[in-house]
């Protein structure tokens, strides 16, 4: 059992390294596979009030952030697979953890308002001033650990943006009607 606390460790450490140094370092290189991070997922976040709208359509109806996104998941599962007879319990919580991080992540871009109240850090990484800081998605633990949470949410800061006239995130339906 102890391979649940090791796996919701391992996964929130590989989310800060991975967005960190892979989708932040390797991703400001337009000609990396990894450029869709920085490239087109911030770019929309920015500019839609934290809306990234590759995330309305199916998954693999086009082949961009979310299907890229997705499909690192995925190999990353099958990955860690064969390791299952022998740490079932944190290969399990990996697993898990890999498909909260995409079902979180994927209604936070479609619910901004949802994500400002649920997933605060996350929010703060797209509309915050500084978008290297505040990696983790799911939980802020390896945030607060390497020194990397800087809040935005609440803050004067985003009170004084939105007395300028930002308009507060707005959520995105999807094709049923409804937020994620």
């Amino acid at each position: 059992m102890i391979g649940i606390p090791l796996g919701l460790a391992v996964a929130n450490a590989s989310e800060w390294l991975i967005h960190k140094h892979v989708l932040h370092g390797l991703g400001r290189d337009k000609k990396s596979f990894w450029s869709f991070h920085w490239h087109d997922h911030h770019r929309n976040a920015r500019r839609n009030g934290h809306v990234d709208a590759d995330y309305r359509g199916r998954l693999f109806t086009a082949w961009n952030g979310q299907s890229k996104e997705a499909c690192v998941l995925a190999a990353s599962v099958v990955a860690i697979a064969p390791l299952a007879p022998v740490a079932p319990w944190f290969v399990g919580t990996l697993i898990y953890s890999a498909v909260n991080y995409y079902r979180k992540h994927k209604r936070a871009h479609l619910d901004p308002a949802w994500a400002r109240e649920h997933l605060p850090w996350h929010y703060d990484h797209h509309m915050g001033p500084d978008q290297d800081a505040n990696w983790c998605v799911t939980r802020p633990w390896f945030d607060h650990l390497m020194g990397t949470r800087v809040r935005y949410v609440g803050t004067e800061r985003e009170r004084v943006r939105a007395s300028r006239g930002v308009a507060p995130a707005q959520s995105l339906p999807t094709a049923a009607g409804n937020a994620a």
